[in-house]
Order: structure tokens, then sequence, then C-alpha cells
């Protein structure tokens, strides 16, 4: 088994909450990527998620600067296959279930494969569910899949479990970047409790409070990204939330 992936269920089976900080390569650049690893080199979390929906800038130098100036694992978290980069430590690896768009669901990994195994990146099968954040998300736009409606936990319960049983090795909750609205708790705990897989929630979190009810709900990693591009000190803040947990 993979290093990093041991690692989570490790922490997973410890009852140990983790934060992943998602880094969009075209937003995080100049006084704001200064600022943000400054940040990061004193409040230190768990992941380093690096991508987006639609990324125009290097993946490969964003990632080089974040190798050299933080100790977080960086994972890519790509919208597609021309954001693969073989410099990260590991790659999370999409397939787009909420929607029935065939591109997402195992198009861009056809167009990926050769370099990915040809690489030393931890390849991890994530299953991912686009759920409505009540916004018109990238993820959304870009992918031309509609996302799970808020109120429809049952779909979202049966799509998480057929990810499961497809070999997924995460679950991947998202209402998109930028959302309003987070993934409901509800929906969370309802999903949770049927999985043996670790569970990943992301998406409109933007306070603690949403950060630490998205653990209590059942999500193992919660990952924020957009909330840390107007205050980078609110990394040290989740990060102290994130540490609470299993105590």
């Amino acid at each position: 088994m993979k290093k990093l992936y041991k690692s989570i269920l490790l922490k997973r089976e410890l009852n140990q909450k983790m934060l992943a900080v998602l880094l969009d390569p075209d937003q995080c650049q100049g006084s704001l990527l200064a600022a943000t690893i400054a940040e990061l080199k004193t409040s230190v979390p768990d992941f380093i998620f690096v991508g987006g929906s639609h990324t125009v800038r290097s993946v490969d130098s964003l990632i080089e600067v974040l190798k050299e100036e933080t100790k977080s694992e960086i994972v890519l978290f790509p919208g597609d296959a021309s954001q693969f980069s073989s410099k990260a430590n590991a790659l999370l690896y999409l397939s787009l279930l909420s929607g029935r768009n065939a591109e997402f669901l195992i198009g861009q990994h056809i167009t990926s494969a050769v370099s990915i195994k040809k690489s030393n990146v931890e390849v991890i099968p994530t299953g991912y569910i686009l759920i409505d954040g009540d916004k018109t998300s990238s993820v959304e736009y870009i992918s031309n899949t509609r996302p799970i409606p808020r109120d429809k936990k049952e779909i979202a319960r049966s799509t998480a479990i057929a990810g499961e049983l497809l070999g997924m090795k995460l679950i991947y909750l998202e209402a998109g970047s930028g959302a309003v609205t987070p993934v409901p708790n509800d929906m969370i705990n309802y999903v949770s409790a049927e999985l043996s897989l670790p569970l990943i929630v992301g998406g409109g979190i933007k306070t603690g409070n949403q950060l630490s009810d998205a653990f209590k709900a059942g999500a193992d990693i919660v990952v924020v990204g957009n909330i840390f591009e107007s205050d980078t000190k609110k990394i040290s803040e989740f990060v102290g939330i994130t540490r609470s947990f299993g105590e």
C-alpha cells in the first residue's frame, strides 16, 4: 500500500481529522503566495492540494516552491489531464461519479494514464461527487454536468457506495469552489455512515464552525481554499481546529 494513503487510513482509524489547503496556481502567486507560504510554515496542514477546474499557470512551478518551502504533503487535485505533474507526492485520480459526462468519468484518465504510470507519483483513485452549493461552480460549468441537489442525500449515498464498490479509495463530496453554502451536514453524516472509505468534504467552508461541523458530521478530510485567498491568517485557525479532534 502506498505511503500517503496508508497514513490517511491510520489517522482515520485513530479518529484524527485532516485538513487540506487548496491552492489554485492561477490565484496563488505574488504577494498572496508569499503570505500563504509564511502561514504554511508555522501552521502545517496535513496536505496542500494543488489544482483547479480551469488552470492556465504552471502547476510544476508552484509545486516546486511548495516542496522547498513547506512540510505538508503535496497532492494534485487536477481539473483535467493537462494539470498532471510528476513533482507532486500524490494524485487524486478523480472520476466525476455524479455526472454523466464520459470525458470526466474516464476520458481524461486515458489521456494521462501512460505518463502517470511512468511517474513515481502515488495515485489514489477518488470518487468525485458534486453537490449543489447554491451557485454554479466552475466544476459544473467545465464538466457540463449537474450537481446532486442538496436535499437528495439518498442519491449522494448511493453514488458514494457505487464508487466504493467500483474500487475507489476515497470519496469526495464537493460543493464547488466558492460555493455559497457547503455540503449539508446531514448529507455528510448520511453518506459517511455507509462508507468504509475515508470521506473528503470541500467547497464553501468559510468559518471555523463550519469546519468543525463537517468533521463532526463524519468528514475525515476537509478541503478549504477560497477563504484563505482573502485571509491567509485563517490557516492557523483552521489547522488548530483540525488538531483539536482526536486529542
